[in-house]
């Protein structure tokens, strides 16, 4: 079975525009189906859970529907999954309630590498609990971040380690297995972000050896909201601040107020379009989602390989993208140029591919690049060589312009 790229690309509405999307990680275009299945959750009828009018068995089909969705996508227990507004505010959440049972000479590990919502929540959470921070560094030069790297900064009084799965600036994988096992010995817990991994990576939670996972769907061809997936027992052991007449029961317990029922029936739908990529209809989701992952790996690692070589013909491009392993995503700077500029050019041609740093400060910055960053080049499942060859035709436009004094 073959990537139906041409039948994927009829199914998202935006693409008829004729923009080519290199911003994935900022947020990746709709299909349809997604579409559809928010409208169909607003049009029936639709109030809060419960199991005797039809509104209310609609709403709790949604999130049990969607829990299973992204059960199977992150191979994860469908109770041990949280809905959140957003991947930075359940972080903000799990700091705080996590935090309150620090005390002063405790230690939390984050790292350069991470987008700043999985170091600022930690930060933050262990000065109010009086707990030190200890930040882990990667190597500039090649954009990898290792377990040693992560080990230089445990002791016996770590807590939690935060580290990304993948950095949404420059596309470096850490291993995390290897890092959840040395932070597991060290007796500490292990937050991961998965926001960018997961669009790219086949998530399984487990073999991950991730204590919590975050996601945001909309990276996924999904809407917008965040996801957590953690173990039940875990959670179990966690209280966090809620409204006295609101469930205590796990993962209940973590979601403030109202879910958002309509973005949990598109979550749901984005997981079954990812599934229905396999081109399989035999197999559960999981197994089917395995293979639109082997797929999608496959089809943006040709165009990736496409992308760079394009790039480095192109005199003055300089790509800031080098670890062994790492996702479709590259940060490029351009001798003499504002990345900015580019950005601007670029759009005046129907290319998006946005210029800064993208909320990864701390790497930007440890890249020399201060707070400016570069210009960001993603590919997405619904990108084509077309794309690619529109986007390194405008960069080589751009560049024969004169330089910025």
């Amino acid at each position: 079975m073959t990537y139906d790229l041409t039948a994927l690309r009829a199914q998202v509405p935006a693409l008829a525009a004729g923009t080519a999307h290199f911003d994935g990680p900022g947020g990746t275009q709709t299909p349809q189906p997604v579409i559809d299945a928010i409208g169909a959750a607003l049009s029936g009828p639709l109030s809060n859970r419960g199991a005797l009018l039809p509104g209310e068995r609609n709403a709790d089909t949604v999130v049990t529907g969607a829990r299973r969705a992204m059960a199977d996508l992150l191979g994860a227990d469908p109770a041990g999954i949280v809905f959140g507004r957003s991947a930075t505010q359940l972080t903000y959440d799990f700091s705080r309630t996590l935090a309150a049972g620090w005390s002063p000479g405790d230690e939390v590990v984050v790292t350069r590498l991470d987008h700043d919502s999985n170091i600022r929540p930690w930060v933050q959470a262990a000065e109010r609990a009086g707990a030190t921070v200890r930040h882990a560094d990667f190597d500039p030069d090649t954009g990898e971040l290792t377990a040693d790297d992560i080990r230089e900064r445990l002791s016996g009084r770590t807590r939690l380690v935060a580290v990304t799965a993948a950095s949404n600036l420059i596309g470096t994988i850490p291993p995390i297995a290897e890092i959840a096992r040395i932070v597991h010995e060290a007796g500490a817990l292990l937050y991961v972000d998965g926001v960018h991994y997961t669009a790219h990576a086949l998530v399984d939670v487990g073999a991950l050896g991730a204590d919590f996972f975050v996601c945001s769907p909309y990276k996924f061809l999904g809407p917008h909201h965040g996801v957590l997936a953690a173990r039940p027992e875990l959670l179990e052991t966690l209280h966090p601040d809620k409204l006295l007449p609101s469930t205590d029961a796990v993962p209940e317990r973590f979601e403030l107020g109202t879910l958002p029922y309509e973005f949990l029936a598109g979550t749901r739908a984005a997981v079954d379009f990812l599934a229905a990529l396999s081109g399989q209809r035999a197999g559960d989701r999981r197994a089917r989602l395995v293979r639109t992952y082997e797929l999608l790996e496959e089809h943006e690692t040709v165009l990736r390989d496409r992308l760079e070589k394009g790039l480095a013909a192109l005199d003055g491009v300089t790509v800031r993208s080098r670890a062994a392993r790492r996702t479709p995503t590259l940060l490029i700077t351009l001798d003499g140029h504002r990345t900015e500029d580019a950005y601007r050019f670029l759009a005046e041609r129907g290319v998006h591919a946005p210029s800064g740093s993208f909320y990864a400060l701390e790497a930007s910055r440890h890249l020399g690049l201060g707070d400016t960053g570069g210009l960001r080049v993603s590919l997405a499942p619904y990108t084509d060589v077309e794309d690619v060859d529109r986007l390194l035709a405008g960069l080589a436009a751009f560049l024969e312009r004169p330089a910025h004094g």
